[in-house]
């Protein structure tokens, strides 16, 4: 089956990598042509255009930062859009808002095409590893085409009903992610600003049961002073924003996100955008400095 994948960002260069290396027949684009030279030295062919990829694959992959992207990519709005997908299965596995989701499964049926949602928990190494966990959701006719696509991209993929529950999962399991991680650089920052020695906190933590895949890798990050991104401040500052509006949306109680929300909010404002999640920790060290300064 032809593949078609757009959006070579942060992860989506290492999950269409993953895919040219297993063999797939894959057409991939992006916006900075430069970013599908290594797509191409592993098999990939590089399109020409969007609607070269579209005219081309039976399956269009978008791995796209965030809806207005994903909007623009497929000329959403204007009849260029039944030409791109009318008689493809679209799968989208960046993270959009659920209500996001869902209208554009109605416009993509509408248009003669198939939708599947296929957001992933994991970050960057492993997006690399093929390590990713799949979340997908749409008519069950098309997630199972989809589901073997994603064996190079996902070690394990979940079918989670209609379109947008894929989303729904992907934001549940995020809650926990960013309320996890950001306890931990909470307790690094509490700890070390206590006299704690931040390597025998770390061989404390890993002894015990609170330790997990993500703390041995976030922790080693908060005790190097390591904060080059993984998952940055700008992304989880977007998932953060959709969970928390996803919540209230709904009428249901987030006071842990909400709180995280405002936290990676500042340190974004601080300049940190593009560093990995833990620099949450410099809005925990600027709370603290003005408490002492008001004191």
């Amino acid at each position: 089956m032809k593949l078609g994948f757009i959006g070579l960002g942060h992860m989506g260069s290492a999950m269409a990598l993953n895919l040219a290396r297993a063999g797939a027949d894959l057409l991939v684009w992006n916006r900075s042509a430069e970013k599908c030279r290594p797509l191409q030295e592993a098999g990939a062919r590089v399109a020409a255009s969007i609607r070269a990829l579209c005219g081309e694959a039976e399956v269009i992959i978008l791995m796209l930062a965030n809806s207005e992207a994903t909007d623009d990519v497929l000329m959403r709005g204007s009849a260029g859009f039944g030409e791109l997908v009318r008689g493809r299965i679209v799968v989208q596995m960046g993270t959009t808002s659920p209500a996001y989701s869902s209208g554009l499964e109605a416009d993509i049926v509408a248009a003669g095409g198939r939708y599947v949602e296929a957001p992933v928990s994991g970050s960057r190494k492993p997006a690399e590893a093929g390590q990713l966990v799949g979340m997908l959701a749409g008519d069950p006719a098309a997630v199972e085409i989809v589901r073997p696509l994603l064996a190079p991209m996902c070690a394990q993929t979940f079918v989670c009903g209609p379109v947008p529950q894929a989303l729904v999962m992907k934001l549940s399991v995020n809650l926990f992610l960013i309320t996890m991680v950001t306890g931990l650089a909470e307790a690094a920052h509490f700890a070390e600003r206590q006299g704690v020695d931040l390597k025998l906190f770390r061989e404390v933590l890993d002894a015990g049961p609170m330790a997990s895949s993500v703390s041995k890798v976030k922790l080693p990050k908060l005790v190097d002073k390591d904060f080059s991104a993984q998952a940055s401040i700008t992304d989880v500052f977007m998932n953060n924003r959709l969970v928390a509006e996803a919540a209230q949306a709904a009428g249901i109680a987030s006071p842990l996100i909400e709180t995280c929300r405002a936290l990676y909010a500042e340190t974004e404002a601080l300049g940190h955008g593009k560093l990995d999640m833990v620099a949450v920790i410099a809005a925990l060290a600027e709370r603290t400095a003005q408490r002492k300064g008001a004191s």
